[in-house]
């Protein structure tokens, strides 16, 4: 029934299968490159191609080309101003996460940003410390330098301070993820980063949230707790700062309360009246002038034993060399870095750039950060990404280039210069609650879980699996988990697929589920299976098994009772007990048959029926002399719908050949359809036709399929008047653009154009 004022269109075209239509439509020849053809034209060099290299490789010649100065270098210079008041406190801060001198944390505010300046492709990421990576570092340097018990076995430890020892580690460990990062991008390898799933960083920066958390714990309760590392590390951290809960001190946990009640008002405020204010209020800069002043006035480290950032020294230090011992230790925790700190970075980017309409290079970034975490590390700074609160800051504040950046870094330089020496009295319990303040986004990303498991529960195992084994094993292993569950899902949505069969709407060449809808025909003697996946060797048992249970018989089976029934219809011909005559077979014996009897030779009931000596051709669905009983088979045309396979193993070619053999030899027409050209030209190459299988079997759609399947079984149609229901009007566009209408009854072949 057509709804009330539905447009139609009808327009007649030939029946096509594969071969008919390539006979018909010439194909225009494409000469695919080889491998050693991708390779030379990958090494060749001329003027043009080292242009665009260099551009490539330098992105601040394009993006200076077009530097509007009058309109941009006043939002670049606020906005590098703000930044880099904001870079400085969290330097400072986050430099706890990573278990070193607070002052190590300015190092890595400036020389990444630096490097960054030429080589990044993004024009509002704030380059620098980022909490997680932080924390990764801050594992690293706990577990080869804790602070009770002793050391790693390293030679290049002999001498040094602990403080020393630790800024050895991080910036080795630094020095050497970035050199995974700059061999991805040189390798051309940034869709490493496509495998990390929103749902998977999401979980994964939720866990990072929570132990960035319980390791602030300790500056805002004022307690002494040693560093833990590895698998449950947040659980005997948590014990050890419950153990000396009493001991906590009041001033610590007072300053902390202040601050973060203070910074929550105030960014909430900035939130809600963002579009009117010019600036962002920078409340954690103005809350730490404040401590620091306070602090500084009251004797807070004399007067009640606060713990304080204390003596910052004034310049940098010489650059130091990576210890290759290090390297050896941390391998596996550096990859994790890199890819976690280029994942935030790149997925930040991504956003400003679709915001603000320029492109970004994800392999041009992987070299930019790992130029910027090698040269950052030489001088002692640890892993940079980019911070998502600073970010937004250097953004909304004006910031149009990385000039914003540059500036960013002037100011924590000016810092690390002149005036560190203020920041001595600031109690580190303030940087404690910053911190801690600044974890609200990434906690909050524990409401999507309900969302997800409303509308996909295996993106919201993958959420919940990340989250958990991150939190109890640890940042790195929890990440190793995550992305295994993640592909496990991958793979198993591609295993088992949701295999279906299709029905026909009446009147329409649409075919659908025959399960989802009520007003669908199924042809008589036809079966229509589709297959929504890519066909491998992983799920090629998986598609057989379906197929058998759409089918409703084992082919094999079948065609095994078939012979089997052959070889005693031959003996008993032999033998005189089964004559025939003209009205069919007559059983001339009454004894019992003993079946096991023809069950030698098993792989001969494999092969194709032959009836080559037998009076006449064997009608399997009739009744069969001396009791003979084979299963029935009612299916005489099997379409195969190929629209969704997007690619075929070698393996999976195989066994598909396999069952296709075993239905043709039980008298099953196969029909193949929408098949991919790729495919096509694939199953070409791999010999996979012979004289049973054949190319003719491949067909444009599935409604030529069919069509051709009633006209070559016109007994179906005069069966069941329902086949006259199906619409024999195709699919095309009329250049002139009207429309035709051809509804045909029956099996006439012919179509007008």
């Amino acid at each position: 029934m057509m709804r009330p004022g539905a447009k139609q269109y009808a327009v007649s075209r030939p029946l096509y299968s594969e071969e008919s239509f390539a006979e018909e439509h010439q194909k225009v020849y494409r000469q695919r490159k080889s491998m050693l053809d991708h390779v030379k034209q990958y090494f060749t060099c001329d003027a043009k191609r080292a242009k665009n290299a260099a551009l490539s490789l330098l992105p601040i010649i394009g993006w200076l080309r077009i530097y509007q100065v009058k309109e941009w270098l006043v939002g670049d210079i606020v906005s590098g101003v703000s930044t880099g008041l904001v870079a400085v406190l969290q330097g400072l801060a986050y430099c706890l996460l990573a278990s070193l001198p607070p002052w190590y944390g300015l190092f890595s505010a400036f020389f990444p940003v630096v490097a960054y300046f030429f080589l990044g492709t993004s024009r509002h990421i704030s380059v620098g410390p980022f909490p997680v990576l932080s924390l990764m570092i801050g594992s690293v340097v706990t577990r080869l330098v804790p602070e009770d018990g002793p050391v790693a076995n390293i030679t290049g430890f002999e001498g040094l301070s602990m403080d020393d020892q630790r800024v050895l580690v991080a910036s080795s460990v630094t020095f050497l993820a970035g050199i995974m990062q700059l061999a991805m991008g040189v390798l051309q390898v940034g869709f490493v980063v496509m495998y990390l799933s929103d749902n998977l960083v999401s979980g994964f920066t939720t866990a990072a949230a929570i132990h960035i958390l319980v390791s602030q714990l300790k500056f805002v309760l004022g307690l002494q707790v040693p560093g833990f590392s590895g698998p449950l590390a947040i659980i005997y951290t948590l014990e050890s700062i419950f153990t000396q809960i009493t001991s906590s001190n009041v001033c610590d946990i007072v300053i902390a309360l202040i601050i973060m009640v203070v910074v929550f008002i105030v960014k909430e405020l900035n939130d809600r009246f963002k579009s009117k204010l010019p600036v962002p209020i920078p409340i954690e800069v103005i809350m730490t002038v404040i401590a620091c002043g306070v602090s500084y006035a009251f004797d807070f480290r004399t007067r009640y034993g606060i713990d304080v950032v204390g003596y910052i020294p004034s310049g940098y230090e010489p650059p130091i060399a990576p210890n290759v011992e290090i390297f050896q230790a941390t391998a596996m925790d550096a990859f994790p870095m890199a890819i976690v700190g280029f994942a935030v970075a790149f997925s930040v980017a991504k956003v400003y750039s679709v915001k603000h309409d320029y492109t970004i290079d994800g392999n041009q970034e992987l070299i930019a950060f790992g130029v910027s975490n090698i040269f950052g590390a030489s001088f002692r700074s640890f892993a940079a990404s980019t911070a998502l609160s600073r970010s937004a800051v250097q953004e909304s504040t004006g910031g149009k280039t990385q000039i914003a950046g540059l500036l960013s870094a002037v100011i924590v330089m000016i810092v690390t210069l002149a005036i560190g020496f203020l920041l001595d009295p600031l109690p580190k319990s303030v940087l404690g609650a910053v911190v801690v303040i600044n974890l609200k986004g990434m906690l909050m990303q524990v409401r999507e879980v309900p969302y997800l498991w409303r509308r996909d529960k295996h993106d919201c195992m993958i959420w919940l699996v990340t989250c958990v084994g991150a939190i109890l094993l640890g940042l790195d292993i929890g990440l190793a988990v995550g992305l295994g569950v993640e592909l496990i899902s991958v793979v198993l949505r591609v295993q088992f697929p949701r295999c279906s069969v299709l029905a026909n709407f009446m009147g329409t060449d649409i075919y659908k589920d025959r399960k989802d809808y009520i007003n669908v025909i199924e042809p008589e003697g036809v079966k229509i299976f589709r297959i929504p996946s890519p066909i491998f060797f992983a799920n090629i048992d998986f598609f057989k098994r379906k197929l058998v249970e759409a089918v409703g018989f084992s082919p094999l089976r079948v065609l095994r009772k078939r012979n089997k029934a052959l070889r005693m219809i031959r003996k008993m011909l032999k033998k005189g007990d089964l004559q025939w005559s003209p009205k069919g077979y007559l059983n001339t014996s009454f004894g019992s048959i003993d079946e096991k009897e023809y069950d030698s030779n098993l792989e001969e009931l494999d092969l194709p029926t032959d009836f080559k000596d037998l009076p006449v051709r064997i009608d399997w669905n009739a009744e069969l002399p001396a009791n003979i009983i084979v299963p029935r088979v009612d299916l005489h045309s099997l379409i195969l719908d190929f629209a969704a396979v997007s690619f075929l193993d070698i393996s999976a070619l195989k066994e598909l050949k396999t069952i296709l053999k075993e239905l043709i030899r039980v008298e099953v027409q196969i029909y193949i359809v929408a098949c991919d050209q790729y495919i096509l030209e694939k199953l070409h190459h791999c010999c996979f036709f012979d004289d049973e299988v054949q190319p003719s079997i491949f067909f444009l759609t599935l409604h030529d399929a069919m069509l051709h399947i009633m006209e070559k079984h016109p007994q179906s149609a005069e069966r069941k008047s329902n086949y006259d229901k199906i619409s024999t009007s195709f699919t095309v566009h009329n250049p002139e653009g009207n429309f035709w209408r051809n509804d045909r009854k029956g099996s006439d072949p012919e179509c007008k154009l």
